[in-house]
């Protein structure tokens, strides 16, 4: 069984959100599949489908304007939410701090967090991948957490480059984030990859060690796109 997480970032209506549900309703897979989708689109009953947020608020409450709160989350029928995500690292100046606190909030609500980390490609070209996923691991994990957690690898200089990585490089991210989780007690934490995933490579990516599903972005918008990547992954 494999994890296929969808991204819809800042994409679709509650319309197109019903027709994918739609679709995926007579898919026949053992993976588990979940949308991470707008704010707007919550509250949907998603069937067999997890559906989730894509951010959430640091803070249990207060005079945090456009902020949504992991006990608003809940109310609305969330079950999982992404968290530091690359574009919020990048556009939001998202610390590894600022992560562990909105995975905890998320966790005492009930609501699974996808803790996010990843090098960016000066990261990358100094050497220092390995390090900065081992520290966005140990940073980014709320303490005296034993499950209920899923971790994502996005290597942050092939987002949305339609780059990805080689299977080694992949392998050797996700190897780090195994050991390191285990060293933090949290051994057989579900690890996804994601990066330019698609139907034609998702097959190899998930027969990778350690490579326990993926994050997709923009190939989850649509079902002809979505549903031979769930099919594709075992």
């Amino acid at each position: 069984m494999k994890i296929i997480a969808g991204n819809w970032k800042m994409n679709g209506s509650r319309a197109k959100l019903g027709e994918m549900l739609s679709a995926l309703r007579v898919v026949k897979t053992e993976n588990r599949v979940i949308l991470c989708v707008p704010f707007t689109m919550l509250g949907v009953d998603g069937g067999w489908v997890g559906i989730g947020a894509q951010d959430v608020s640091s803070h249990q409450n207060g005079a945090y304007t456009g902020e949504v709160s992991a006990t608003m989350l809940a109310e609305a029928r969330a079950k999982y939410v992404i968290v530091g995500h690359s574009e919020r690292r990048m556009y939001h100046d998202e610390t590894n701090d600022i992560v562990r606190a909105k995975a905890q909030m998320a966790i005492e609500q009930g609501i699974t967090p996808i803790i996010c980390v990843g090098e960016t490609m000066d990261e990358k070209r100094s050497g220092k991948t390995m390090d900065v996923i081992e520290s966005g691991v140990r940073e980014s994990v709320p303490a005296d957490v034993h499950d209920g957690i899923i971790i994502a690898y996005e290597p942050r200089w092939a987002i949305g480059a339609g780059i990805t990585p080689t299977a080694q490089e992949i392998a050797d991210a996700h190897r780090v984030i195994a050991e390191t989780l285990s060293y933090m007690g949290l051994a057989g934490t579900p690890i996804l990859y994601g990066a330019s995933v698609n139907a034609g490579n998702v097959a190899d990516i998930v027969a990778i060690k350690n490579v326990d599903g993926v994050l997709v972005g923009g190939a989850s918008l649509k079902p002809q796109d979505f549903i031979p990547i769930i099919e594709s992954a075992k």
